[in-house]
């Protein structure tokens, strides 16, 4: 869908939407900083395969997915970073990486995070690096109607897991030799 198809969509909805132009922005805490905005507040979009599906996650930008979790909250046993190759046709018109979140538009189960509801706003790639847009969160899951999940996810940053903080990272080839 490209960011003009978009628009038009969300103007039918009777939805409120800004347009922000900004330079190239390959991941959204990129947009978060081109739109100098904290991470909270920028959807990234995820495409994973579940259980052979693709399927669609959408959390904040200074979020990371912590898939051993989501396995269980999804509740299965199949669950996988998909591939650009695979998904890339799924979404014709847009530039790969810059899928806005709506993967009810494009025939896909969206599971969003919890912590964006807490938003009032959220900024979002529109099919493009350097269009984003911005609307409220309420319209937002309105549209999409999205399965909120609140496990899953952890904030970038947080702690370690106390099973991962105790690892020891594995040393490298020229320590061992030293």
């Amino acid at each position: 869908m490209p960011v003009q198809q978009l628009k038009e969509f969300l103007d039918s909805q009777h939805v409120s939407h800004t347009c922000v132009n900004h330079p190239p922005a390959f991941t959204a805490q990129e947009i978060a900083k081109h739109c100098s905005i904290e991470g909270e507040q920028v959807a990234k979009t995820v495409i994973v395969e579940l259980d052979g599906k693709m399927t669609m996650l959408v959390l904040p930008a200074n979020w990371r997915i912590r898939w051993d979790r989501l396995g269980k909250v999804l509740d299965t046993d199949f669950v996988d970073l998909a591939d650009e190759t695979e998904f890339q046709a799924l979404f014709p018109h847009c530039e790969v990486g810059a899928m806005p979140p709506f993967g009810n538009l494009f025939g896909m189960n969206v599971y969003c995070c919890e912590s964006l509801t807490r938003q009032t706003e959220l900024v979002f790639s529109a099919g493009s690096h350097t269009e984003s847009l911005r609307m409220t969160t309420d319209d937002f899951l309105r549209l999409v109607n999205p399965v909120l999940i609140s496990q899953g996810f952890n904030k970038s940053g947080q702690a370690k897991p106390a099973w991962l903080a105790g690892r020891k990272k594995p040393a490298t080839l020229q320590q061992g030799l030293g």
